[in-house]
């Protein structure tokens, strides 16, 4: 009997469907069929590959209600959430297609003897970019359009093709954008699933490939740098955060409470940048906690099919058991619970969303990835202290700090690690900004023209008259 992978509703719990996996041989297939037909989608003008990601944009905004309606049967994002997942695409397609001609064409660097005229000098030296080949395409469930766009998007524009993993846990959503790709116009051998589990995005990985972009754990990450090394193709890791906020003493306390508890609690906490610890100025600390969970028990949990849902349930079943981890660890070592701290007494994999205070750095909720509806407030006493917290950890996504002073903000910030700097906002993506991390958030680049460029190799041409 074919393996298959049972889609569950995180909200229910009851099966939504069975899909096939790909064995090892449907794997190398689909690699070779994409390495064949990738020279031709290179060689296909700009203009029409273009035509097609637009055709796919138009779609996704089409098709975006029933497109939403799977997200979230499958994940248990809710369904507002959802669609504003699926509708934000398309600003970053917008972005990639007038952005990539810029990018990619050719760049004249010297000329000798100099003339005004470009082309008639004796001696030319060119920088060209071309398609790095086929990119392995490893997604993520929690953002299965953003971060799947991050790479999908540039790399087909640059006429690469892409064998592309959606996560087990969001394989109707991968399956759903692999159709409206194909609908759009990109030939099915430059883009192409592979259904399956960890087993088979290995076995991806051991297919001739030219580049490796995954989205996951550090663990993983780290498992695929290893195994990819000896090829020395390239590999982008976009891995976890712990990633820190501070509130110093010069702000409005209501809207920074209520702003960070929106940053720390959207999509259930189970974002890349969400913001998993926050440093509060002493001067500050008790009105913050007195509006952060006024905000928090706000928050309506339930039916993520429900349009006024802010937190549905978990995505990971295993996620409600690191939580309660956590919260046990923080507790035993002298944390306060506000509010929250428990999995809710229903059917679906409910977290109720959690305050914890009286936190310190030895805790494994401030050292550790959270990834879910839980977060702990540190009292500072001032700047200085912040940085030396913010700075301890093993992560470098992202930091914020809250300030009503732009060069007080700056000048924290420029003391802190992170690939993302955010002043007076967290939690926020930006197509023009690289999405990159340091540590062991991960290595290399999305978004951006670095993340355009990530998917082209330099060729250097030296070209002389005889």
């Amino acid at each position: 009997m074919a393996e298959v992978i049972s889609v569950v509703n995180p909200a229910t719990e009851t099966l939504i469907k069975e899909i096939p996996v790909d064995d090892g041989a449907a794997i190398a297939s689909k690699v070779k069929r994409a390495r064949a037909a990738q020279p031709a989608w290179a060689a296909t003008p700009l203009s029409e590959r273009i035509e097609a990601i637009k055709n796919f944009r138009n779609l996704l905004v089409e098709q975006a209600d029933s497109l939403a309606a799977t997200l979230t049967a499958e994940t248990g994002k809710p369904i507002t959430q959802a669609k504003n997942e699926i509708l934000g695409t398309p600003l970053r397609i917008d972005f990639f297609i007038e952005t990539v001609a810029k990018v990619i064409t050719p760049q004249q660097v010297y000329q000798e003897p100099w003339q005004a005229i470009p082309g008639t000098g004796d001696l030319e030296e060119v920088i060209a970019y071309e398609p790095l080949g086929v990119i392995a395409n490893i997604s993520a469930w929690n953002y299965p359009y953003f971060v799947g766009a991050n790479v999908f998007i540039p790399a087909l524009l640059t006429g690469n093709a892409v064998v592309y993993k959606p996560s087990e846990i969001a394989t109707m959503t991968g399956l759903a954008i692999a159709s409206l790709l194909h609908k759009a116009g990109i030939p099915p051998d430059i883009f192409t699933p592979i259904i399956g589990t960890g087993l088979a995005g290995a076995t991806l990985l051991k297919q001739p490939i030219d580049g490796v972009f995954f989205t996951g754990s550090y663990p993983t990450g780290q498992s695929i740098a290893t195994a990819v090394a000896p090829k020395l193709i390239k590999l982008q890791l976009e891995l976890g955060g712990k990633d820190p906020a501070y509130v110093c003493n010069d702000v409005d306390v209501p809207s920074v409470a209520a702003g960070l508890a929106d940053g720390a609690f959207y999509n259930n906490g189970q974002s890349c940048c969400a913001v998993e610890r926050i440093y509060v100025h002493t001067d500050s600390y008790e009105p913050f906690i007195e509006k952060f969970v006024q905000t928090v028990q706000g928050f309506k949990l339930g039916d993520p099919t429900h349009p006024e849902t802010y937190l549905g349930p978990l995505s990971r079943k295993p996620q409600v058991s690191i939580l309660k981890q956590q919260l046990q660890d923080a507790i035993a070592k002298g944390a306060q619970l506000l509010c929250g701290g428990q999995p809710l007494d229903r059917p679906g994999w409910y977290f109720a969303p959690t305050v914890l205070t009286d936190v310190t750095p030895e805790m494994t909720v401030m050292r550790e990835e959270t990834f879910g509806p839980v977060i702990g407030i540190q009292r500072v006493s001032d700047d200085a202290e912040a940085v030396a917290l913010m700075n301890d950890t093993a992560y470098g996504l992202t930091a914020a700090v809250y300030s009503s002073k732009r060069e007080r903000a700056v000048k924290i910030l420029e003391q802190v690690s992170s690939g993302s700097a955010y002043w007076n906002c967290c939690d926020r993506v930006s197509p023009r900004l690289p999405w990159t991390g340091r540590g062991q958030s991960g290595i290399g680049s999305t978004l951006s023209t670095l993340g355009i460029s990530t998917f082209l190799q330099p060729r250097g041409w030296h070209l002389k008259k005889c």
